[in-house]
């Protein structure tokens, strides 16, 4: 005989749990998608956060033209942080850029300015003298000498000023001119020839050379600089004054050297940072010929000496007046630095040759 034997249980309760178990692998699913999209949010707004910096700044950049803005680097060591340190070296730079043609522009007005106003007297006494001298020939009268002579010296002092003109818009252009070996000794010599005849009633221009140092430049421009230094220290300087013009080498044996000095008074304290800039000594009284200072002298010493790749330095010398110093490479000298950082190591003095 067979016998069966069968058993049975309420499935009711095994169901129930499976469905809270399902409901809780939902639940979990749900809240963890729910946690990982909020972690998400915050980890890429915190990641996007910079770039969205950079973007404010690109924009109010484009909207107020100003590129002095300084963005906040990211702590981070990422692409990010590399791109918002490249872009602040960019904004340094055009801000940089900006600036100096801000300042470019506000010089190129003061000069166009300055220089109208320096043209403005010398024309005014043309215009007045010839007419002075058609209204004589229209009665039938003589020419007065005087007259002609005042006219002839106001001309002599707008060729010069348009000369002077030249000069500095050719060196603020960066145009270099023709280049060949100069001896600066020759050229002090032909100088101190050429003024010494007008000193008046200077005690006298001596000039301090034995030996011609050679450099690479331009000979009417050089000799520009070294006539403006003498004919600056000569307009400047009180009855009585020595003037003395040195030439010779630094110790270095790299620069030539330079240097023109007075016993006067010296040069004004509050004067001598604006003693370059152009148009500061137009209001110098007359020289002993009996034309005025153009006021771009100091500024063509200086011109010419940076486009020969050289320096300019004022100071007081031992009598306690004036005294200018100019520093020029020598011909066939290359150098690893400026004439600046070369005299700081190797010039404590200068030796003529």
């Amino acid at each position: 005989a067979v016998a069966i034997v069968r058993y049975g249980r309420d499935t009711t309760p095994l169901d129930d749990r499976i469905g809270d178990l399902w409901f809780s692998i939902f639940a979990g699913i749900l809240g963890a998608t729910l946690l990982a999209s909020l972690a998400g949010l915050i980890l890429s707004g915190r990641a996007m956060r910079p770039v969205a910096s950079l973007t404010s700044a690109a924009r109010d950049i484009a909207r107020t033209r100003d590129p002095s803005v300084s963005l906040d680097e990211p702590t981070g060591d990422d692409e990010v942080a590399e791109l918002t340190v490249t872009l602040n070296e960019m904004l340094a730079e055009l801000a940089d850029a900006r600036s100096k043609r801000i300042g470019a522009l506000r010089r190129q007005r003061e000069f166009i300015a300055d220089a109208s106003h320096e043209l403005r007297t010398p024309l005014t006494s043309v215009m007045a003298n010839l007419e002075l001298l058609e209204h004589d020939a229209a009665r039938g009268g003589k020419v007065d000498p005087d007259t002609v002579e005042s006219a002839l010296r106001s001309s002599r002092r707008m060729k010069r000023l348009v000369a002077d003109l030249q000069i500095l818009a050719r060196t603020d252009s960066g145009r270099a001119p023709s280049m060949a070996p100069c001896d600066l000794s020759e050229i002090a010599r032909s100088v101190v020839a050429e003024l010494q005849p007008v000193a008046g009633d200077h005690a006298s221009v001596q000039l301090n050379a034995t030996g011609g140092p050679v450099v690479e430049g331009s000979r009417d421009d050089l000799h520009r600089l070294i006539l403006n230094l003498v004919d600056n220290a000569v307009k400047h300087t009180p009855s009585g004054t020595d003037v003395s013009v040195s030439v010779g080498t630094d110790e270095s044996g790299n620069l030539a050297v330079i240097e023109v000095e007075d016993d006067g008074p010296g040069i004004p304290d509050e004067l001598v940072p604006r003693i370059f800039d152009r148009f500061v000594g137009s209001a110098a009284s007359a020289d002993r010929s009996g034309s005025s200072s153009t006021g771009l002298g100091l500024a063509i010493v200086q011109a010419v000496a940076r486009e020969h790749g050289g320096t300019v330095e004022v100071g007081r010398s031992a009598e306690g007046g004036a005294s200018f110093s100019v520093f020029i490479p020598l011909a066939g000298r290359d150098f690893d630095s400026d004439p600046e950082e070369t005299r700081a190591t190797g010039r404590s003095g200068f030796t003529e040759r």
